[in-house]
């Protein structure tokens, strides 16, 4: 019997109308495009405006277009694992109001919650239950309505995050194509300096904590951004390694986009020219658990059967980790 691989049979992505561009932040904050762009690479994001809009809005225009793509309806899906870090609500679970939403009567689901990595750590579960034969049609969602917990005078945070959604739908593959190996990895350690300190059990939601901002997304950059530099590009070497792969054999890196800087180290250490690398960040800026989903959505048209593509991400937690991803199907 043929070994099962867990396959991405569809992909697709959605992020809101709204433009917020750096020239607005200007305005709002003590900042400028050039410091912006020379920084982080980003040059705007997405805003998902409106009374009353969550997170699982954002999902629910990204999945219907890929039960549309696919070919098949909502009652076609046996589980939904949503990675996020602004669920709707503590609860119930996202997973379970975009199942209501989109109308998935018979799928159980789940949030998944590991900051930037998330869609990684969620990818990697939901193949599991591919492989092990319980279920034959996963849906792993990353999405995040990061303008919820963005403190907008704060021009260390508000610069770097945006608004959007990637989802894929995971089925069985006996060609060797699908999920072939990941690494993931935690270090506790890295909690105090990447954090939302308020609206949990340790510090419940109250005047005093609302006021003293800790309900917003709260980062030291610097540290951050020299863990996540050497980390995410050690992990994404560590998963060529282990599967004897060098940078001729990879079609295409897939980064969590949080800085293009990390981007490029992590680029140059696995030896892959710019060409194959995935980047948006310039549009659509930090999504959290959407980045790299929104990545394999935009280059889909680019992508061919048997490609060999290497995920990577970070995040607070800190978490980190990579993805040997063989890719199963060249779109028509």
């Amino acid at each position: 019997m043929s070994k099962i691989y867990a396959a991405i049979t569809a992909v697709n992505g959605y992020v809101p109308d709204y433009i917020l561009s750096n020239k607005e932040l200007e305005k709002m904050v003590d900042t400028n495009d050039e410091w912006i762009v020379s920084r982080t690479g980003i040059k705007e994001r997405r805003i998902l405006k409106g009374d009353g809009k969550a997170t699982s809005d954002l999902a629910v225009p990204a999945v219907e277009g890929l039960l549309k793509k696919r070919g098949i309806t909502a009652d076609d899906i046996e589980l939904i694992i949503f990675c996020t870090s602004t669920p709707d609500m503590l609860f119930p679970a996202t997973a379970n109001i975009l199942a209501e939403k989109i109308g998935a009567k018979k799928a159980w689901g789940y949030d998944l919650q590991a900051a930037c990595s998330g869609f990684l750590f969620g990818l990697t579960t939901g193949a599991q239950f591919i492989e092990s034969g319980k279920h034959k049609k996963v849906l792993v969602v990353g999405a995040d309505k990061m303008s919820s917990v963005v403190n907008y005078e704060d021009r260390n945070t508000c610069i770097l995050f945006g608004d959007g959604c990637g989802c894929v739908l995971l089925e069985p593959n006996e060609e060797g194509n699908g999920l072939i190996d990941a690494v993931l990895k935690t270090d506790g350690a890295g909690g105090p300096f990447l954090n939302i300190k308020g609206g949990g059990s340790l510090n419940p939601a109250t005047h005093e904590t609302v006021e003293a901002g800790l309900h917003y997304a709260y980062q030291e950059g610097r540290t951050v951004f020299k863990f996540a530099v050497t980390n995410m590009a050690d992990v994404a070497v560590e998963v060529m390694e282990r599967n004897n792969l060098s940078s001729d054999d990879i079609s295409y890196l897939v980064p969590h986009q949080a800085n293009k800087r990390i981007i490029d180290a992590t680029a140059e250490r696995a030896g892959l020219p710019e060409e194959k690398v995935m980047v948006n960040i310039h549009k659509y800026g930090n999504t959290t658990s959407g980045t790299i989903p929104l990545c394999l959505w935009e280059w889909e048209d680019k992508l061919k059967k048997g490609d060999n593509l290497i995920l990577a991400a970070f995040g607070g937690g800190f978490t980190w980790g990579s993805i040997y991803l063989k890719w199963a199907y060249t779109k028509s």
